[in-house]
């Protein structure tokens, strides 16, 4: 649109008193505008005070000169509202630090100034001041550092510079006035003085604070003063802001804020005469109370929300996948444009107001000032505006909805059974006996019942349902994130009913529900080095801080994972490698947080570290849910050097207890739950043995000593922590003993009496027991590690790229991966939807085909005996040895 500035200074003329003396007053900026030099005229706006001593005269100067220039750029269409916005709040900024350095200048000329804050919180937080708008800051002091005079109480001196301030910035002059100053957001102001101590008030927001508290912070920033200390400060309470665990309660306590300002607004309903377009349903603070609600629910576990502004914050929300991107735009527009209308409003007298005149030819005016026809116009557009709003918000407080049923059947048995039972709860669960559960559980109770009466198995769900209730610490929260995410509450009938091991694991962590509140919570994992990082941000520093840390991330994941695996949204292959990697990231951090803290005592061994060689599934990179870590500890370096610390070790003993220290860093639980189970068997020795031996030793022993079983396992072998030259090296060592020549007739003989041990040993536990079955996976691990050794090539920890490199060799024939990988997937599929091995229920049934590509159970287990019959006829060809396909 082509900036039109004779019709904006026209408009401002015939229809802005305020504005029309501000023209007659600033003569230099109304030439500038009146030549379309918009720039020029702001830049000369930031420059109208210099010269003048006194400050505040300079301030009110600007100011008046920045309400006019930013006012009539707007009317031209040459000032896009952000630009408004941005350059009001600028100048507060820049006026209220002005004002704090003078004030302190006043009583002490030689101070340095530092130590006296001011956080700018509502609009001027969020870069979005409007042109009368109040300034909200909480003022702060630092009482070691607040310049002062000898005799002066840092206290005392605080208030004196608060009061100074106030009046400089708010008392009215022949120049009128720079701004209003609201102290009112301060902590405890009733009772409390202007400017409070850092301490005093970072007491306050961990101990006492309430949520319209928190919401006020969302937009708090250091905006003048001591800025550095006023950041550090912000930081100290981002846990009181940005809560980590999701917290619906902040929900009903917004309900309640807006319900009393709902009530207390006594103008009208919908737009007209008097409306309020801040206050008023479908205005401006209720859009700014639906951003920040969502944020203040969802913003301590995505830092992507943690925004200030208000349409950055529904940008944020609809990247994230919590309200739809058709949401956020509507809304985002009805913001901008109702600030729009309060900027004309006040642009009329220069007054705080954003009420709609009561009078037809006020109404008109304000229009007019707008560009339009007359109010009728203006009214029209802001009922449609309002009407869409308010739907939006009312859906945030649960209005409108009469709780009916969607019309789902529901049986008649299973409905008397579900209200018995929800009578049981109210009268006997801790978390269903207080009137705040109980209403928001109704709330969500038709949803609820129709969700169960759907379920595979109705019965078996309502008391999964139950068990989970009886283990919540709290169950607001719950009702709260289902009422807000429907989705969810399918999504955990779906866990809680047809895989036993997701359901224990939810009902002992009801918490891992948040795993799934982000856009990304059933995308795969990403990489090792995303994973530890995530893993190593914690809040504070301390050991078990970061052992519980890395578990909630575990945890989190591999419960997200297993939810992707039950709805069908990757391959089972894909969730097998996504929880390697978050096994790895484990390992990784897990070892990096034992090591810094067996340092602390023990010191360092110069020339030496830790490796840990990840061997099973762990080194071939996919692990079930069920999998145990298969480790091998080693260590680089001189047998005979001593550690550095104050309580030195030997090598071999300083090893050997780290490596105890990170096994108990990653198996012990702690009051985020367990990480895994580690297997060190494979060891040198195995159980025998020590637990860290150097990797010059392991390559002897392997070389020397070593069964055939070992060398098997060891061609799945994969370092997994440790430097980039350590782990070289022992991949070179490894690579040696598994190309070393062997006798090919005796390699024959232990690889079949090995398998032949197990089969009497360890007979398969069901018809699904896809690893143990004959023509199962072990036979085909066997099969594999056996043509490696035999001839010396496809060593790499992946099987199924293993098998590329044999069949491309000629020793396996074409579409042996496809056999391999088929039962692979069942084994993983199966750890969570027939654990055990045993019969999966009729649904469990259904979804297991589906995750392994059959149409129906029948069908997958006609494909995997397909694949085992293959598997069995290679097994004849390479050993000339039928197997027992049953």
């Amino acid at each position: 649109m082509t900036a039109d500035w004779q019709s904006a200074l026209a408009r401002a003329q015939a229809h802005a008193p305020f504005l029309a003396l501000a023209l007659r007053r600033r003569p230099e900026l109304a030439e500038l505008l009146a030549e379309g030099r918009g720039e020029e005229a702001l830049v000369a706006a930031w420059r109208s005070g210099e010269g003048v001593e006194d400050i505040g005269a300079a301030l009110r100067i600007e100011r008046l000169s920045h309400a006019l220039v930013l006012a009539i750029g707007d009317l031209a269409g040459a000032f896009p509202l952000d630009k408004v916005l941005s350059e009001l709040t600028g100048f507060a900024d820049s006026a209220l630090d002005r004002a704090m350095h003078a004030v302190v200048a006043r009583r002490c000329p030689e101070a340095e100034f530092a130590g006296f804050t001011a956080l700018a919180l509502g609009k001027q937080g969020a870069g979005e001041l409007n042109y009368s708008s109040d300034i909200d800051p909480i003022l702060l002091y630092d009482p070691a550092t607040l310049p002062r005079r000898e005799r002066d109480d840092p206290g005392e001196a605080a208030q004196r510079y608060s009061r100074q301030l106030v009046e400089l910035l708010s008392s009215h002059t022949g120049e009128g006035y720079v701004m209003r100053v609201d102290l009112r957001l301060r902590p405890a102001a009733e009772v409390s003085p202007l400017a409070i101590s850092f301490p005093t008030a970072l007491s306050h927001y961990e101990s006492s604070a309430l949520a319209w508290e928190r919401a006020a912070y969302i937009r708090a920033r250091a905006a003048a003063g001591d800025i550095a200390a006023g950041e550090h400060f912000l930081e100290e309470v981002r846990p009181f802001v940005w809560r980590r665990s999701l917290d619906f309660t902040a929900i009903e306590e917004i309900r309640r804020l807006t319900a009393r300002i709902r009530e207390a607004y006594p103008g009208p309903r919908e737009p007209g005469p008097g409306f309020d377009v801040k206050r008023g349903r479908g205005g401006i603070r209720e859009i700014e109370f639906f951003a920040q609600t969502h944020q203040l629910i969802y913003g301590g576990r995505l830092p992507s929300l943690r925004l200030r502004g208000t349409r950055a914050a529904l940008d944020a929300l609809a990247g994230e996948g919590i309200v739809t991107p058709a949401t956020a735009r509507e809304l985002g527009q009805a913001y901008d444009r109702l600030r729009v209308v309060e900027h004309r409003l006040q642009m009329v007298e220069d007054r705080q107001t954003h009420e709609l005149p009561a009078s037809a030819e006020a109404l008109d005016n304000v229009a007019r000032l707008d560009g339009m026809d007359g109010g009728a116009a203006l009214l029209d557009e802001l009922r449609a505006i309002c009407a869409r709003v308010g739907e939006h918000y009312d859906g945030l407080l649960g209005e409108g909805e009469d709780g009916a049923s969607g019309g789902v059947a529901v049986p008649e048995k299973f409905r008397s059974d579900f209200n018995a039972r929800v009578e049981h709860w109210t009268g006997s669960l801790r978390v269903m006996r207080s009137a705040g559960a109980q209403q928001a559980f109704a709330v969500i109770r038709p949803r609820l019942l129709e969700a169960l009466a759907e379920a595979p198995d109705p019965a078996r769900a309502l008391a999964r349902w139950e068990t989970l209730l009886e283990r919540l610490p709290t169950a607001i929260n719950l009702f709260r994130l289902f009422e807000q995410r429907p989705g969810l509450l399918d999504t955990v009938l779906r866990v809680l009913t047809l895989t036993q091991p997701l359901a224990d694991e939810l009902a002992r962590r009801p918490e891992l529900l948040d795993a799934l509140i982000d856009a990304t919570a059933l995308d795969l994992p990403g990489s090792v080095d995303d994973l530890a990082e995530a893993m190593r941000q914690c809040e504070e520093p301390d050991y078990e801080t970061r052992l519980g840390r890395i578990r909630q991330v575990v945890g989190e994941e591999r419960f997200a994972l297993g939810v992707q695996l039950i709805d069908c949204r990757h391959d089972p292959l894909a969730i097998a490698e996504g929880l390697c990697r978050v096994a790895e990231g484990a390992v990784r951090t897990g070892a990096e947080a034992a090591i810094e803290e067996f340092e602390r005592v023990h010191g360092k061994i110069a020339g030496s570290e830790l490796i840990v060689l990840g061997l099973g599934r762990l080194g071939g990179g996919a692990l079930t849910h069920a999998s145990d870590l298969d480790v091998v500890y080693l260590f680089s370096g001189e047998i005979g050097e001593e550690s550095d610390g104050g309580r030195p070790l030997s090598t071999s003993l300083y090893f050997n207890r780290l490596a105890t220290r990170v096994t108990a860093a990653l198996s012990v639980p702690t009051a985020e739950g367990a990480l895994y189970e580690i297997d060190t068997r494979l060891r040198p020795q195995g159980k025998q043995g020590p637990l860290a031996v150097s990797v010059e030793s392991f390559a002897r022993y392997q070389a020397n000593e070593a069964w055939t079983w070992e060398h098997m396992a060891l061609s799945r072998a994969r370092p997994i922590f440790g430097s980039a030259e350590g782990k070289a090296d022992l991949q070179q060592a490894i690579s040696e003993v598994l190309l070393a020549p062997r006798d090919p007739e005796k390699l024959r003989a232990d690889v079949l009496k090995m398998r032949s041990d197990v089969a009497t040993h360890k007979p398969p536990r069901g018809d699904l027991d896809v690893k143990l079955q004959r023509g199962g996976l072990m036979d085909s691990e066997f099969l594999i590690h056996y043509l490696q050794l035999r001839h010396g090539l496809g060593f790499v920890p992946a099987l199924e790229t293993a098998i590329g490199e044999l069949v491309a060799a000629g020793h396996l024939p074409q579409g042996y991966a496809e056999h391999h990988l088929a039962l692979t997937r069942l084994l993983v599929a199966a750890r969570l939807l027939a654990p055990g091995s045993n019969e999966p229920t009729p649904p469990a049934s259904a979804v297991l085909a589906q995750a392994c590509g059959a149409d129906d159970l029948p069908a997958l287990r006609r494909a995997i005996m397909a694949s085992r019959k293959a598997i069995a006829a290679q097994w004849a060809e390479v050993f000339d040895q039928k197997l027992e396909i049953e």
